[in-house]
């Protein structure tokens, strides 16, 4: 029997991916030679007035008002968007299938009912391929995987219940521990507004397809900030539950059943209210009735009988903020006072000793499941695989010693609450809500993502948290602080990624959490 190497084994996931991309029709035309580093004007000039029209201008809920009144079919705008997603593809490899004909069937069989099907009736909708899908393969980023199929993921049936149209699955990174996204079978995913910068990970492809213009709605899952940090590097909305709130059943990975940190499934979108349909369509499913894990809480509005008391949080004390976020926490925090609102500063709870925590919690087999299955095709570990496995103070832990670093994990959130609770005022109200960055600044450079700490921190306390658009970076208005002196290595690594001009016109967003 023929021994088939990693390369042939990876060859045949990108033939994959290469003939779901043949099958677009009208087939897109020829792109430059040398792609232009900010590739957003090219959907103007590839394609037709109309799909251009369809998928840049409206968001999720304009575009179901739209298909409810019969504006347009799901048909032409599934079309459209497949076609756009085959041309991110080209522009930024963010693509691992294009669903061309399955997306097109289902389209003309909810274009021909009489009724809607549900609340996202005809709406194209994206996912991650670490998720899965009925009836695909699904290799989440390791050569060792591919062929192998999906798992029942009762999100996406729900999501089909209700009416939307599966049409593209996105990339992500070699063992979707990344904040970058870049494996040894699709290659590496690049920023729609400035290709040497990162589209962010784990959930990279699905950023970069929103950011791109061909998603309106799509999911990815966060364990240390995979949704929230593509939101961030590419301009779009991204969120994170509380964990427990919704099924994760089919999210393909190594070390199932460590429940050290738990991950959750999230959505990106355009438009923040899109979020609230995503969390009520699952949740208005019942989802526990499936999982009895879950909370059995339904997605409720909170009328607010009072103006939010908003902390901002300057920096972590461990990485200084750029510029450009400096300014967009400036600003965010002046709209919130001229809304009445009340701002204090945020100060950090001992997120060095967070991250400690954290980092040996993601592996307490000191990395032994994800390398196992990286070595068993024998791919080579990319960068920031390594960088990430090997941080300070993973190893392989016996029970014993995981029983203690999960009650440095519990000892350490009940520290945290007490510390938010202590910024109540004499009137016993203490902070609603923290003004933070999910990333340090703009997406930084290829393997340059290295600063988990303004996202996992959130993780490792199991509070939601959600990334929404600000500004862009301005050379003029943002230029580097050469006089500042870093307060250890990493800040002095962050801080000397900075360059306004490499930065520039690069999407500046907030988290609230």
């Amino acid at each position: 029997m023929a021994i088939t190497s990693w390369q042939e084994k990876a060859q045949e996931a990108r033939d994959y991916r290469d003939a779901s991309l043949a099958k677009v029709k009208p087939p897109i035309g020829p792109l430059p030679l040398s792609l232009p580093v900010n590739s957003l004007e090219l959907p103007k000039q590839h394609l037709t007035p109309r799909e251009y029209e369809l998928t840049q201008e409206y968001d999720a809920i304009q575009l179901l008002a739209m298909l409810k009144e019969k504006e347009v079919t799901s048909e032409e705008l599934t079309r459209a968007f497949l076609r756009r997603a085959a041309l991110a593809q080209a522009a930024v490899n963010c693509v691992t299938e294009l669903m061309w004909d399955d997306a097109i069937e289902r389209a003309k069989f909810l274009d021909a009912q009489a009724e809607p099907v549900g609340p996202l009736h005809g709406l194209p909708f994206s996912v991650k391929q670490q998720h899965g899908m009925r009836g695909k393969p699904c290799h989440a980023s390791y050569v060792a995987w591919i062929g192998e199929p999906s798992t029942i993921n009762p999100i996406n049936d729900i999501l089909w219940d209700a009416g939307c149209v599966f049409y593209v699955r996105t990339t992500e990174p070699q063992s979707t521990m990344h904040l970058e996204c870049n494996n040894n079978i699709t290659g590496r995913t690049v920023n729609p507004y400035n290709r040497n910068l990162t589209p962010g990970g784990s959930t990279g492809g699905e950023g970069a397809l929103l950011g791109y213009g061909a998603s309106v709605f799509g999911m990815g899952g966060d364990i240390g900030g995979s949704v929230r940090g593509p939101a961030s590097n590419n301009g779009v909305y991204g969120f994170k539950p509380t964990s427990k709130r919704l099924p994760l059943r089919g999210m393909k990975c190594a070390m199932i059943g460590n429940e050290t940190v738990m991950p959750t499934f999230g959505p990106l979108t355009r438009r923040r209210e899109t979020i609230n349909l995503f969390m009520d369509v699952v949740l208005t499913a019942e989802p526990w009735r499936l999982d009895p894990g879950l909370f059995s809480k339904s997605w409720t509005p909170v009328s607010l009988e009072k103006p939010l008391k908003v902390a901002i949080q300057w920096d972590d004390g461990v990485v200084k903020s750029h510029p450009p976020m400096l300014r967009a926490l400036r600003e965010v925090a002046q709209a919130c006072r001229n809304a009445g609102m009340e701002v204090v500063d945020w100060v950090s709870y001992e997120h060095e000793k967070a991250w400690d925590i954290l980092s040996r919690l993601y592996f307490p087999d000191g990395g032994l499941d994800t390398i196992e299955v990286i070595e068993k095709s024998g791919e080579p570990l990319v960068p920031l695989t390594e960088w990430i496995i090997n941080q300070p103070g993973v190893r392989k832990l016996d029970i014993r010693k995981l029983w203690a670093l999960c009650g440095e994990r519990d000892a350490y959130r009940a520290a945290h609450a007490a510390h938010w609770s202590d910024t109540a005022d004499a009137d016993r109200h203490e902070v609603d809500v923290i003004l933070c960055p999910a990333v340090p600044g703009a997406a930084p450079p290829h393997e340059c993502a290295r600063c988990w700490d303004y996202t996992a921190q959130w993780n490792l306390l199991d509070y939601p948290a959600v990334v929404f658009p600000v500004t862009y970076v301005d050379a003029q208005k943002d230029p580097a602080n050469a006089e500042y002196t870093p307060l250890n290595s990493q800040d002095k690594f962050n801080h000397e990624l900075y360059d306004p001009n490499l930065y520039g016109g690069a999407p500046v967003c907030l988290q609230v959490v």
